[in-house]
Parts: structure tokens; sequence; C-alpha cells
């Protein structure tokens, strides 16, 4: 796409305060970005064509490092905590001018996209960048104009990243060189001293996090979410390594999306125009999908290449085990283009129980779940660590607690009023163990989940007869068609029963100490929910 005649963007760029580059590139073709990231040789080809680029130090986000300017805007409204760090606008004001100092002399890529594929909630963002992969990671990963847009497009949000600018902490009041800074009022968002492009992704996310519950009455989740042949929507939370990816890719239903979504009055949009996909054991037998979106334009993380070839290693972890690929949207063949799908009828909440106490399946009432939301469960195993084998139990609110800038309940909330006026049903499904905790059960086959989902979704489990879990009140269908009936009930699958009421118990526990911090101001409706101990 060349430069529009029209806009004058390097008169924009010294509006932002970015004056005296040494050249813009604006809007360039993913294909020119490529050619001039390998002739600065920062990055290189690999054997499918896609371009395989190092973050550096930082191979993801660093959530300590991420601030909000609390103002007049922000300071009775984000719930400031671990992830919603504040900063003075001072702070941000003497940041931002030393980081648009900093590209004097520099060269300069720009960037015009949106994020919001419902047109009504459409937000113009302009990502400037230091990078050319970067600007391909953005061109992946927002919404792209047609060109004809770009003559009267006037960016709403900014983004300015900037990895080789690097703060001083005992001066810029951060607490590493590294950060990520976001102005409500401003309209801006400012990257330093990480290469790492999710950050851009997520600074993006967390804005709206902000901005569609709060102004438009919308509520944002971070799920996937994919449509069937009769224009039924289903939506998919999930943690890492629960299956979100994995499930809501269905080669008989239409991908929306893959991780950021909005709930509206009378739809489901997705936030981006892309994928960043974990591609970690990434095999085109298990995930053919992304498989085969690594190609000519996709732009590979923190990968290897077996020795001597370009060919990707994609089982090895020797740089990080998050080793990530982003690609346009319209690289999967069933995706939904634009991607905005009906009111869903579904929800599915996954979690990988390392216990073995949750069902592979159960049914919510919509107390439970926004008690669940609001839980964010799942469970996680030591790996390698020597002599660790117990699993740890994980709350990530909402599903996407780094994310959220509003407290929990306001979404849960919304969660709540959406499910009551829409009748959608929400399921509890557990991806990981039965018959005893990691280390003496077994893992849930994934074709037993697909089968149960699939079963959720054609109405076969509103025809079943359900009895309900004593701790946590869930409904749990007795029969599901493809899937053992033993397994349904997890109690079932433990040789000991007791040692599974007493581990039962114990995570129930675990529930209701989390929910503590949430209890003064959660009503009775999602209290009620909680697990009976």
């Amino acid at each position: 796409m060349q430069a529009s005649s029209v806009r004058d963007f390097v008169a924009d760029l010294s509006a932002l305060g970015i004056r005296q580059p040494a050249n813009v590139y604006y809007q360039l073709e993913p294909s020119v970005l490529v050619s001039q990231t390998l002739s600065r040789r920062q990055g290189a080809l690999t054997s499918s064509g896609a371009l395989s680029v190092n973050t550096g130090k930082f191979t993801g986000r660093s959530p300590k490092d991420k601030f909000i300017v609390k103002d007049n805007l922000t300071a009775d409204t984000v719930n400031w905590n671990d992830f919603n760090i504040p900063v003075s606008t001072a702070t941000f004001d003497n940041l931002y001018q030393k980081i648009t100092g900093y590209f004097s002399g520099k060269d300069v890529w720009m960037r015009d996209c949106y994020a919001c594929a419902a047109p009504a909630y459409r937000i113009n963002i302009q990502v400037i960048t230091e990078t050319p992969w970067a600007n391909l990671f953005a061109y992946n990963m927002f919404l792209r104009p047609v060109e004809e847009e770009l003559e009267y497009m006037h960016p709403e949000w900014t983004v300015i990243q900037a990895p080789g600018f690097l703060a001083d902490p005992a001066v810029d009041g951060t607490r590493q060189p590294n950060f990520a800074m976001v102005s409500f009022t401003r309209k801006t968002i400012i990257i330093g001293g990480t290469a790492y492009t999710g950050e851009i992704k997520k600074g993006i996310f967390t804005i709206l996090n902000y901005l569609l519950p709060h102004e438009h009455g919308v509520l944002s989740m971070h799920c996937s979410a994919n449509q069937g042949k009769d224009g039924d929507t289903a939506i998919f939370f999930g943690l890492s390594g629960t299956g979100k990816t994995t499930l809501s890719a269905d080669p008989q239903r239409k991908l929306i999306g893959d991780d950021e979504h909005g709930w509206a009055a009378d739809n489901v949009f997705n936030f981006e125009g892309g994928c960043y996909a974990k591609c970690i054991d990434l095999s085109e037998e298990k995930e053919p999908q992304i498989y085969h979106a690594v190609r000519e334009g996709a732009l590979l993380e923190n990968i290897t290449c077996h020795p001597n070839t370009t060919v990707v290693n994609y089982a090895d972890k020797c740089i990080t085990e998050n080793t990530r690929v982003s690609y346009p949207l319209y690289y999967i063949d069933n995706a939904m283009i634009p991607s905005v799908g009906h009111i869903p009828q579904n929800i599915f909440f996954l979690t990988c129980d390392a216990y073995g106490i949750l069902p592979p399946i159960s049914k919510l009432t919509p107390e439970q779940a926004m008690y669940q939301f609001i839980s964010g469960y799942t469970a996680r195993v030591a790996g390698t660590e020597a002599g660790v084998t117990e699993p740890s139990a994980t709350f990530s609110t909402c599903f996407g607690a780094p994310f959220l800038p509003l407290h929990p309940v306001q979404y849960a909330r919304m969660l709540g009023e959406k499910l009551h006026s829409n009748k959608v049903q929400v399921w509890l499904v557990n991806t990981g163990w039965t018959g005893g905790a990691y280390g003496i059960g077994q893992r849930i086959k994934l074709g037993y989940t697909r089968a149960m989902v699939a079963a959720a979704l054609n109405g076969d489990l509103e025809k079943m007869s359900y009895k309900y879990d004593t701790v946590f009140g869930f409904a749990i269908p007795e029969a599901c068609p493809g899937v053992p009936e033993n397994i349904l009930d997890p109690r079932n699958t433990w040789e000991n029963k007791e040692a599974y009421d007493v581990q039962s118990r114990e995570l129930a526990a675990r529930f209701v100490q989390n929910f503590k911090k949430y209890a003064s101001i959660a009503d009775h409706e999602i209290l009620s929910a909680s697990p009976n101990i």
C-alpha cells in the first residue's frame, strides 16, 4: 500500500513530537517490511517463507512494568493493583518527551490501523515503531483500513514503541529500564526497553477493556469465538494451556477470533485482525490451521531452526517456551470476515484441573458462571523442576487479570446481565486430569473433550439427566454421546473415593480463600455460588 498523497505523515510525526527523523516509512506492504528486516540483519527467512526474529532480553510481557497514568479521568475508575500500577501525569509527560526525542535522526515506521471489527466501536490507531518487523506485527494483528480510508483517517490512539530507548528508573519513575505506559487522557501508549511485540497487542487490549465497558456498555472479553453453520456463536474462555485455541479451531465452524472480543447488545465482535498464537510443539497433526498459517508474511518470534537448515524446530525451548507467531486472520481458511458474529448461545469456561476434581463438563447457573468468571481458575503442573510434582492452583480473574483496568466485579455483573437477558448456557469444561491428580491419574482425552463440546453445541446435553456435585454444586450430565459414562462424574474415576472427597474440599477451600478479596463488593447472587465446604 502506498502512502496517501493527501496525508502528510511527516507533519503527523512532528505533531507527536517526533522531529527530524532520518527516514519515514508509512504504511508499507508486508513484503517490503520483510525485505527491510532482512537487509538490516534483524531477522531471517524460514523454509515456510515466514520471517523469524529474536525479541532480545524480553520474550514475554513484563506485568510489573506496566503503568497507567492516574489523573482526573482514571483516579476513581481504574482498579489500582499489582497489574494497574499508577504513575503521575508528570512521569508520563517526561518519558513521552524523551521517547519521542529518541527518534530524532533515526528511521521511523508508521502504520494506520484500527481495532474492533464492529463499525460502531471502531478505534483508529497509529502505531510508531523503531523496527520494520514490529510494524509487520501491527499489520498482522490489527484491522487494516483500505487505501481510500487513509486520506481522511485520523488516529484516536497512538502507540509508540522504541525498544532501544531505556528509561532511567532513578529519574523516570519506572521499576526497570523497560516500561509500557498508558495515558487515557492523552490516548497514548508508550513502550520502551522491550522489543516483545505482545506489549503492543496487550496495550490496546488494556485500553479496550476500559473504554468499551466504561463508555459503551460493551463487555470486553479475553476469549476465542466461533460460529456454526446455523449462525450460533460460541465463546471460549481459558487461561494458557487449557485448550482455548485448540477447541475453538473447529473446521466445521467459522473462526471469529482467537483471543479478544466484545459482546455488544446485538453481536460479538473481534477486536483484532490477526492471531498471535503460541507455537511451542506446533505440529500439522495437532493444529493444522495454525501450522499452515506460518507462511510468507507471518512473523515468528524467538524460535530456532534445525542445525544447518531454515526448518523451524518447534520443540526447541532454548530461547523461551513462549515462542509465538503472528499472522493475519485471513490466513485461516474458515475465518469469518468481517469478524462479527451473533449473540452467543453457549459459553465454555475451560480449565485444566491438575487435581483431577472438576467434572469433564458441567452446566452452570448464571450465578455459578459469574463466580467462576471472577475466579478464573486453572491448575498448572510444576513441569520439569526436580522433585516437584504437586499441581498449583492459579486464579486469574475474568480469565485475564493483567489486562483489566476496571474492577473484576464490574465485568462479572455485565456478564450476568447478558446471561439472563439472552438465555445463554454456560459450561465448565475440565481439560485436565481424571482418575486422580497429576502423577496418578491421566489427562482427559482430547477426543472426549471435543465430543462433549459438540454435544453442548448441538443440544444433545439439554436432553440428558443431571446430578449435582455436592461441594461445587455443578450440574453433571449422566450421559454424553461419544464419551464413556463412568468418566463424567470424576469421583467415579478415583479408586480411593475418600481421597477424592478430601481433595475436593481442599480445592473448594482454595476457591473460597481466593474469593475473599472480592466478597466485600460482590452481591449475594454471586456469593451464593461459592463452593460448600
